[in-house]
């Protein structure tokens, strides 16, 4: 499995261990989004900015979303078929499946970037100082991860 990670807040006030591991995230923003693969290494660095993101395990369906517009690869071009051919990946359907169960990382990919930049959720974070089980948006959500995932995916008008 893979967990997808999201920044919710902001970089004012931040303790400097706090503001390292988020770096070494590569979570440099709100609203940017990571997607890792679950083991101990990234638990523990997860028990450190839990007050600061938010994570849960991502289906290949929120993948394959994210792909369509959102993954990026250096230039900024959108990700497609012919790209993920030269991977060795069949399409979008084979890399989302591969990406959500961990088989391979977006950060292992030459061109791509590990970066997802995403939109605010439409209407809004539940609240942002509080955690997931306290009816927030902070912390450890499982697979509502999704959704949230899905909120923040839509397109310019």
């Amino acid at each position: 499995m893979s967990w997808a990670i999201i920044r919710v807040r902001g970089t004012v006030n931040v303790k400097d261990k706090i503001s390292k591991t988020l770096k070494m995230l590569r979570l440099h923003r709100p609203n940017h989004c990571i997607i890792v693969p679950e083991n101990e290494s990234y638990k523990g660095m997860l028990n450190i900015v839990k007050d600061y993101v938010t994570w849960g395990e991502i289906n290949s369906d929120s993948v394959e979303l994210l792909a369509k517009d959102r993954i990026l690869l250096e230039g900024g071009e959108v990700v497609t078929s012919a790209d993920l051919k030269n991977f060795g990946l069949k399409n979008v359907k084979d890399f989302a499946k591969q990406i959500s169960e961990g088989k391979i990382q977006m950060n292992n990919m030459k061109r791509m970037k590990p970066i997802i930049r995403l939109h605010p959720p439409i209407k809004g974070y539940e609240g942002n100082k509080r955690s997931y089980k306290e009816g927030g948006s902070l912390g450890y959500r499982g697979e509502e991860i999704n959704g949230l995932i899905e909120r923040m995916c839509y397109a310019q008008k």
